[in-house]
């Protein structure tokens, strides 16, 4: 027995009381998981999903990629395909990390999501702003969309089966969000994406995804676009609901509105960036914009050596919950993914507050899985074979 095959089992004894039937039925689904992880878990249900970080696609981390191989049956690119990262420069294009994203999931036989072919965020000022500072006009911000979407998909065309075509055009109070693809385009800009994929990849899935969908106002306003481009022709199969969430917020009664919401329109449901704060919030408002920050302080990092046995209990609880919800809704969810494999990668150690040490995934630094990790694999140990 291998040193990590050990300390994954070790850390069962962890989670004693969150599988029913005790000690005999945890061991049983530690040993079963360890061989097929969560995406053979959950099969039957949905699939599931981690996004690969830059440092393990730059070949830095191949143990991770070992351990995402054996746990998930997706993959998404967290950073490697977004505008910046993959096309930093109008004539150049870094292929580097993205190829050996899409790589691995063609060896590992694995779901591949390519994120993101349209956002706000994380895109050269130039695509927008000529070199004296004045805004390009509307026909040429549309030939550089068009010119990105039209290589990067076709790269990749019938390798990755869904794309986030646009992430996050929509205000968290119900409007288009004011971005330069918006100013410069219109509303526009967002059915435009969505037929540039499909022309070039007619089989893969085409996404929306957006952060916070659980919000009323949101939903129904971004829905109600969806419909209404869907009657013009716009292809689209599905809508993210990134799930960035808290340990105690959102409400899962929210969650499940927009869930039933999204599936009543006719959309498959993809859970797309599911990870759980579990530190103070910084401020009041669980989204996901890049841009915000706050000042460190020792109030806002109160785990910085390492996470409470009470708070990793509301953690596994949390998760729990979570996966309760999905699969009670599996007939309406594609996906869930998580944002990320373990801790020590996960964004939301440096956000919304630079230098905090954050615990919101299923496993820890060392990629020992956590009783978060139990919890959720428990709900399925009745799926087990031996």
């Amino acid at each position: 027995m291998n040193l990590h095959r050990r300390a994954f089992l070790r850390a069962a004894g962890a989670g004693l009381a969150l599988v029913a039937g005790g000690p005999q039925a945890l061991a049983a689904t530690a040993r079963q998981a360890f061989k097929t992880g969560l995406g053979d878990l959950f099969s039957r249900d949905f699939a599931v999903g981690t996004a690969l970080s830059n440092s393990t696609l730059r070949g830095a981390n191949s143990g991770l990629e070992q351990l995402v191989a054996r746990e998930f049956s997706a993959i998404t690119a967290e950073n490697a395909m977004k505008w910046e990262e993959v096309h930093p420069q109008a004539d150049v294009w870094d292929w580097q990390r993205a190829d050996h994203f899409v790589d691995f999931g063609a060896r590992e036989q694995k779901y591949t999501i390519g994120h993101t072919l349209v956002w706000h965020s994380q895109i050269p000022e130039q695509v927008f702003v000529d070199e004296s500072g004045k805004q390009r006009p509307a026909a040429v911000v549309q030939q550089s969309m068009e010119d990105h979407i039209r290589t990067l998909v076709g790269r990749y065309r019938g390798r990755v089966h869904a794309w986030d075509v646009v992430n996050e055009a929509v205000t968290d109070d119900g409007q288009w969000r004011k971005s330069h693809w918006y100013n410069a385009l219109g509303e526009d800009f967002l059915r435009r994406a969505f037929h540039l994929a499909h022309e070039v990849d007619p089989k893969a899935e085409l996404l929306y995804n957006d952060y916070s969908m659980h919000l009323p106002a949101k939903r129904d306003f971004a829905l109600a676009q969806i419909k209404r481009f869907r009657k013009q022709g716009m292809p689209i199969q599905g809508v993210g609901m990134q799930a960035h969430v808290h340990l105690s917020e959102p409400a899962i009664v929210e969650l499940e509105a927009s869930i039933e919401a999204i599936a009543a329109a006719g959309l498959d449901v993809h859970i797309t960036e599911l990870d759980v704060d579990v530190l103070p919030k910084a401020y009041d408002y669980m989204g996901a914009e890049i841009s915000t920050s706050f000042e460190y302080s020792d109030e806002l990092n109160p785990f910085s050596d390492k996470l409470p046995a009470k708070i990793a209990d509301q953690l596994a609880y949390r998760y729990e919950s979570l996966f309760k919800l999905f699969l009670k809704h599996r007939d309406k969810i594609r996906r869930v993914t998580l944002w990320g494999t373990t801790d020590a990668e996960s964004w939301k150690n440096d956000w919304p507050v630079v230098g905090r040490t954050n615990y919101p995934l299923m496993f820890d630094r060392e990629g020992v899985p956590k009783k978060a990790y139990y919890s959720v694999a428990g709900l399925r140990a009745g799926n087990l074979a031996g």
